[in-house]
């Protein structure tokens, strides 16, 4: 039986308007680029862990080895298989973080984006990594910092329950370091903007900063957290 999955929020149900966001997302390549310094993939197996509709499979593939994909809602997995149909060397399967379908000490570099990893909580996905990650490899989380940036603070207003005190302490008990990276939000329009910012927040927030901010591009910084293996 598969582990009990959390609904996503905003992907699960609009996946369209998440298209626009992950276009959206960091124009200028810094997590890429920061990944490439931390644990470079090319002629390596890449695991990305929660895949989604498949939008950063594709940059993996161009140099990799091998990439696996792995996505628990049956929907998005059928669209990242659609995306990546033609990519000889990357396959997209049905899992968890909790149960990843790859063999042991299998993985150079794996890749998880806004999925599980969320500190505390996700320790059996820490125990699965452990599991699947080579010797030399590299993990690499990336999620919101809501210490700064304008989506940090709209990230605070919208999630006020979750601490980033106990986040960092989490990661960094467990031996992997943090690299800050302000990625930013470039949109083609504001009804694109302003169609994701209501996907990303209950309706009060994401009304209350749209009125505050204006334009297509918003200052965002997240956090990229990484561990040697």
């Amino acid at each position: 039986m598969r582990p009990l999955v959390r609904p996503s929020p905003n992907i699960w149900n609009t996946p369209g308007l998440y298209e626009l966001e992950n276009l959206a997302a960091d124009p200028h390549g810094r997590i890429p680029a920061a990944m490439r310094e931390i644990g470079d993939w090319r002629g390596r197996t890449m695991l990305d862990i929660g895949c989604g509709t498949g939008f950063h499979l594709p940059t993996w593939a161009a140099s990799a080895h091998r990439v696996i994909g792995v996505e628990p809602h049956a929907p998005l997995e059928s669209l990242a298989r659609r995306r990546t149909k033609k990519l000889a060397n990357v396959s997209v399967l049905a899992g968890t973080a909790q149960s990843l379908p790859v063999p042991d000490s299998s993985v150079d570099v794996a890749h998880a984006r806004w999925a599980y990893f969320f500190g505390p909580g996700s320790e059996p996905g820490l125990l699965e990594l452990d599991r699947v990650m080579r010797r030399g490899g590299t993990a690499v989380v990336i999620d919101n910092d809501p210490t700064r940036s304008t989506f940090g603070g709209w990230f605070r207003r919208g999630y006020p329950d979750i601490d980033p005190v106990a986040v960092e302490r989490f990661w960094s008990r467990r031996g992997w370091t943090r690299t800050p990276i302000d990625m930013g939000w470039s949109f083609e329009s504001r009804a694109d903007l302003e169609a994701v910012v209501r996907i990303e927040f209950s309706p009060d927030v994401a009304d209350a900063v749209l009125a505050e901010h204006s334009g297509t591009e918003v200052d965002y910084a997240v956090n990229l957290w990484s561990k040697g293996y």
